[in-house]
């Protein structure tokens, strides 16, 4: 008789600590990494070893949890913890600046903070802790209701492009576009999904499969750049994929290659979906050339899993992520509606 599967957490709270999954090493080993001080929550968040926007959001409001701990150890006083509290929010909140879900955690937790500063140290810690697993489960909740919402747009027999990982593992629970893909799923649709690989850390390879695979869902993994080839032979029925940050006209940054996916869309004239909770939406940024693009490290680029690929001295360019404009866009799935064609006023009326 085979063992139930255990479930597939990006990350728990326990103890006092964050045990954080090391997705680096994904799908070859499932190994937690245990933050009992915010820097090592900083840490993960810049070293991906948690990653996906709705996630790293939730890792960041226990982050704060834990630098209140850290406070209520040393015996801080009220000013004190309030500087450090401060500290730790901008650290959590440079680890990965183009994901908004990192300041809007943050933000969420400082309101509240601000609400009950003349409470003692361990109120502050309870209060703390209580809103970072509100904010984790109604993450949770927030997806299913994007699946359900974005299932209606799926064919009953249906193949699916989508881009990066945007599944259970990018966020509290069940995923985003892995979350559109599963609520067909379970409405008995027959589903096949095209993954990207995902270049240059290979999330699609490693991760995207690795949930759809252990889910049973038909699943398929190609080379980025065979996107387009797979498009004009009529194989693909829609593309969806996640978000890192949405502008309030509706300009989407996501996972560099979702720019070229979208384009390609836009020409084969397929659908092309986002999907996100609204709190990836920031009403703040008019169009996504306000959007600050994260580079990161050319090694990540000249090579793989430490071994050298490229020649000595190279530099690359490696953006973490791309603007989608919204006219590419079909429309945007969150918790609270679908908006097709998005713009401003459209995305207002969720708020």
């Amino acid at each position: 008789m085979m063992s139930e599967k255990k479930e597939l957490t990006a990350m728990y709270w326990r103890d006092g600590r964050l045990h954080l999954l090391d997705q680096r090493f994904l799908p070859l080993k499932s190994e937690y990494r245990s933050c009992e001080n915010c820097s090592q929550v900083v840490d993960s968040i810049r070293e991906m070893s948690v990653r996906g926007a709705p996630a790293i959001g939730i890792a960041a409001a226990y982050g704060i949890v834990i630098a209140a701990g850290e406070a209520l150890a040393k015996e801080y006083s009220k000013e004190r913890t309030l500087t450090a509290l401060e500290e730790a929010s901008a650290d959590l909140i440079m680890a990965r600046p183009t994901a908004v879900n990192v300041s809007w955690a943050v933000r969420r937790m400082s309101k509240l903070l601000l609400q009950h500063k003349d409470s003692t140290a361990q109120q502050i810690y309870d209060i703390l802790l209580a809103e970072a697993e509100d904010i984790h489960a109604e993450d949770i909740c927030n997806n299913r209701m994007i699946g359900l919402n974005g299932a209606e747009f799926v064919p009953p027999k249906a193949s699916v492009l989508t881009h990066c990982n945007a599944g259970a593992l990018a966020t509290g629970g069940y995923g985003t576009a892995l979350g559109v893909i599963r609520a067909a799923e379970e409405q008995g649709k027959d589903i096949h999904v095209f993954v990207d690989e995902t270049r240059p850390l290979l999330q699609g390879a490693r991760i995207t499969v690795y949930e759809l695979s252990r889910d049973d869902i038909s699943v398929t993994l190609i080379t980025d750049s065979s996107a387009g080839h797979l498009m004009a032979m009529g194989k693909v029925d829609l593309v969806v994929v996640g978000a890192d940050r949405i502008a309030a006209n509706g300009d989407t940054a996501n996972k560099i290659g979702t720019y070229s996916l979208a384009v390609l869309a836009s020409y084969h004239k397929i659908p092309f979906y986002i999907a996100a909770p609204i709190s990836t939406i920031d009403m703040s940024i008019e169009t996504g050339e306000s959007i600050k693009i994260e580079e990161r490290s050319s090694s990540e680029v000249t090579h793989f899993n430490g071994r050298q690929t490229a020649p000595d001295g190279i530099t690359a360019f490696n953006p973490a992520f791309d603007i989608t404009p919204a006219k590419l866009i079909t429309a945007i799935i969150t918790e609270r509606g679908v908006v097709c064609s998005p713009d401003r006023d459209k995305l207002d009326r969720l708020f």
